[in-house]
C-alpha cells in the first residue's frame, strides 16, 4: 500500500496546493467513515501483543494520529480503519475561527518536511461536540481511544486563557477519552508564553479541577530550553496531569534550505533529532508517560522512540509523505521488538 501511495497517489496530491490536497484527503476519509463496512473489509486484525494500557485506556497498538490532521473530528472511523491505535483530533478552540491568511501550508519534499501556520482553524467546540455526539449515537464510534487537543481562541487575551481552555473542555469533556492542552503551537500569537511557570500553573489548575477523571496531557514545544522543560514537568506533576506530548512543530528552520524558510512551524524529518532529544530529557527527569511525535517517517524511527522510553508515538507529516503504508510498516516491524513495549522488570 505504501508503494501504491508513494508512486501514484502522492504525486497526484502533490500537484495540488497543500491545503487543497489536505481538504480533499480529509473529505475522502470523511465520506468513507459513513460506511464502516468498507473498513471492516480491509482492516487488519489487531495483534494483541501490540496493545498498551495507559491513562486507564486500552490502546490496540501504540501508533496514533497526531493532532492537526482531523481538526474538526470528521473522519474518526477511518483512522481506526487505517490501523491507528488511537487518534487525536483538533486543535479545537472554544469558538469557531478561520485561522491565519492563506497560503499557510508549505511542502518541502527534498527534506520530507512541512511548514504550517494554520492558526487553529476549526469549527469551534460546541459544533464539534454536536458532531461527535451524533457519531456516538450512530454506532460508528471507533474502537480506539480518541484524544481531543484544545487550544486558545485567538481573540482571548492571555490573562483569560485558562478560562477559555476551560470552556472548550466543558463542551467536549463527555466525548474525549483523553485531552491535550496545546500551549506550544507557534501560530497563535503569544501562545507559547503559556508554557511559563505561573501561566501554566493556572491553566493546569483550572482545567484539572474540571477533569472529572479524564486524562489531561500537555503538549510542549521543541524550542524550550531545558530549564523551561523542567518547569513544565514540575507543574504538570504538581497539578496532577497525566502525561506529556513531546513535541510540537519547531520555529528553528536551520535544517532546511534557506529558500524554503518562511513563518510557521516546521515538522517532518528535520524535527526528528530535536524531538528525540526532548523525549530523552523528559524520560530522564519525569515519571509521567510520554507520547513522542515529530520526525517519525519510518518503522525504525518509531521503534527507536519506544526503545528510548516513549509510551506511545504519533505521526502526521510521515503519514502525508508515506501514506497508510507507514502504519502497516511500523506494525509489521514490532514483533521482533516487542521488548520495547513491555513494562520495566
Amino acid at each position: 500500500m505504501g508503494t501504491i501511495y508513494e508512486r501514484f497517489v502522492r504525486p497526484l496530491l502533490f500537484q495540488l496546493d497543500p491545503e487543497t490536497a489536505h481538504h480533499l484527503a480529509v473529505r475522502c476519509l470523511e465520506l468513507s467513515s459513513l460506511a464502516p463496512s468498507i473498513w471492516q473489509l480491509v482492516q487488519a486484525k489487531p495483534d494483541p501483543r501490540l496493545s498498551k494500557d495507559l491513562f486507564g485506556l486500552h490502546f490496540p497498538n501504540p501508533i496514533g494520529l497526531a493532532a492537526g490532521f482531523d481538526k474538526n473530528a470528521v473522519a474518526l472511523p477511518a483512522w481506526a480503519g487505517l490501523g491507528f491505535g488511537f487518534a487525536e483530533v483538533g486543535t479545537i478552540t472554544s469558538v469557531r475561527q478561520d485561522g491565519n491568511p492563506k497560503p499557510r501550508i508549505f511542502r518541502i519534499p527534498e527534506s520530507e518536511a512541512l511548514i504550517n501556520r494554520l492558526g487553529f482553524n476549526n469549527e469551534g467546540a460546541e459544533r464539534i461536540a454536536l458532531r461527535l455526539e451524533g457519531l456516538k449515537k450512530s454506532g460508528r464510534w471507533p474502537r480506539i481511544p480518541v484524544g481531543i487537543n484544545l487550544g486558545k481562541s485567538r481573540t482571548v487575551p492571555l490573562e483569560k486563557a485558562a478560562e477559555d481552555y476551560g470552556r472548550a473542555f466543558k463542551s467536549l469533556s463527555h466525548l474525549g477519552d483523553y485531552f491535550v492542552l496545546n500551549v506550544s503551537s507557534p501560530n497563535t500569537p503569544g501562545l507559547r508564553q503559556l508554557q511559563e511557570r505561573d501561566a501554566i500553573k493556572e491553566l493546569f489548575s483550572v482545567v484539572g479541577s474540571e477533569a472529572a477523571g479524564k486524562p489531561i496531557l500537555v503538549k510542549i514545544a521543541p524550542d524550550l530550553d531545558w530549564r523551561q522543560v523542567e518547569s513544565v514537568l514540575e507543574m504538570a506533576e504538581s497539578q496532577g496531569l497525566n502525561g506529556v506530548i513531546a513535541t510540537n512543530t519547531t520555529t528553528d528552520h536551520t535544517a532546511i534550505p534557506a529558500r524554503f524558510r518562511t513563518e510557521g512551524g516546521l515538522s517532518g524529518l528535520p524535527l526528528r533529532r530535536r524531538a528525540m532529544e526532548v523525549l530523552q530529557f523528559v524520560k530522564e527527569r519525569s515519571k509521567l508517560p510520554v507520547i513522542s511525535v515529530g520526525g517519525i517517517m519510518s518503522a525504525e524511527e518509531a521503534l527507536r522512540r519506544l526503545d528510548i522510553g516513549a509510551d506511545l508515538v504519533q505521526i502526521y507529516t510521515g503519514f502525508i509523505y508515506r501514506g497508510p503504508g507507514l502504519i502497516r510498516e511500523i506494525l509489521k516491524g514490532f514483533p521482533a521488538e516487542l521488548k520495547s513495549l513491555e513494562p520495566p522488570g
